[in-house]
């Protein structure tokens, strides 16, 4: 006997399936929040926000006004038990005593700049020789001990924060005054973006990253030597022993920086000279810039598994702090004074963009 099924029936169905999507959606959306509070201030007075993103799912995000700084990330083990996985301070006094860029947004160029100095149009620029005799991070007064301004972001499936900053012209020896924005967005589908975007009335170089240390298994859970790392990525750049490139492209295939397929981190650190790895890895990038897949990274023991896509064409690996490890996604080094390296010069009328995303989940 068949089974006749009228018209009007299935306009019911279809009604009432539309109906359960714009529900589950609905509830979706109203378990994404982004809420602020007081943190603390500055000597000048200058108050210090924390904002706080959640999506519903377990993944929780918390975003310090000064540095741009990424405090703590808590994500879901496989049992669904929630761990701060990021290294982080405990409070705002901690923070101002001093930390080693746990989460903070660096700049105005990440990394090394050989001798603290670059040439722009035939003009050289002296920067803050806070590494010896050449540059890191910006400089000692960097863009991650800066307050920047910030207002919350809400938008369907994702909650965010969006920070500003402006960097006059001459901040730490770079010319320009300098627009930078950083916008961070949690989503339904636990990704946490980072955009980064800025503009200048003079040329100038830029580079940003985060400074993020990650601990899959929790941040009070010992070192991370254990944790099984992938890195789409065929070469790093070769550096002297004040880590400033020197150029060359060398071949990961066959030494101890080869994690084109998963291994532990700590598989052969030891034969490292300094036995622990700060190397910038050249990424397989994509020609039209978009996004890609730099790691992935996965905590047996918790099951969670983190994935790290960027517009960038570099990652900073590094590991000199044993309890947690960094993807500092970024153009290379030393690029001002490098020129077969990708470009980080910016000019008037230029936009500066570049997007990082991680993904959390678990493998089961």
């Amino acid at each position: 006997m068949k089974h006749i099924v009228f018209p009007a029936a299935i306009a019911v169905a279809a009604a009432i399936v539309v109906l359960a999507g714009t529900i589950a959606c609905a509830a979706e959306s109203a378990a994404m929040s982004v809420s602020s509070r007081p943190y603390g201030k500055l000597p000048d007075g200058t108050q210090i926000d924390l904002y706080t993103l959640t999506n519903g799912r377990g993944v929780e995000v918390c975003v310090m006004t000064l540095g741009a700084t990424l405090t703590t990330v808590r994500a879901p083990d496989r049992d669904g038990r929630g761990d701060i996985i990021t290294l982080h301070r405990k409070s705002f006094e901690e923070y101002r005593a001093g930390h080693p860029l746990l989460g903070s947004v660096v700049g105005r160029y990440a990394n090394r700049i050989a001798g603290a100095r670059f040439v722009i149009d035939g003009t050289e620029y002296k920067l803050d020789a806070n590494a010896g005799k050449h540059h890191i991070h910006g400089g000692r007064n960097g863009f991650q001990w800066l307050p920047w301004k910030a207002q919350p972001v809400r938008e369907d499936g994702a909650a965010g924060v969006r920070l500003e900053l402006v960097s006059p012209d001459g901040h730490m020896g770079y010319p320009g005054t300098l627009h930078a924005t950083v916008v961070y967005r949690l989503t339904a589908e636990n990704e946490l973006f980072m955009e980064y975007t800025a503009a200048t009335d003079r040329p100038t170089h830029v580079n940003l990253t985060n400074h993020a240390y990650w601990n899959l298994a929790g941040a009070d859970s010992g070192d991370v030597l254990e944790h099984v790392i992938q890195i789409n990525a065929d070469g790093y750049l070769a550096a002297d022993e004040a880590l400033i490139p020197t150029g060359e492209i060398v071949p990961v295939k066959g030494t101890p920086l080869d994690f084109t397929e998963p291994r532990p981190i700590g598989s052969r650190i030891t034969e490292l000279p300094r036995k622990y790895y700060d190397h910038c890895y050249v990424l397989r990038s994509d020609p039209g810039g978009r996004m890609v897949l730099a790691a992935r990274v996965v905590e047996k023991r918790s099951g969670r598994v983190m994935e790290v896509h960027t517009t960038q064409p570099g990652m900073q690996f590094y590991t000199g702090n044993p309890r947690g490890f960094c993807l500092e996604t970024q153009h290379y080094p030393d690029s001002p004074n490098q020129p077969k390296f990708p470009s980080t010069l910016l000019r008037p009328g230029q936009k500066y963009h570049q997007v990082t995303m991680h993904r959390f989940g678990v493998e089961k």
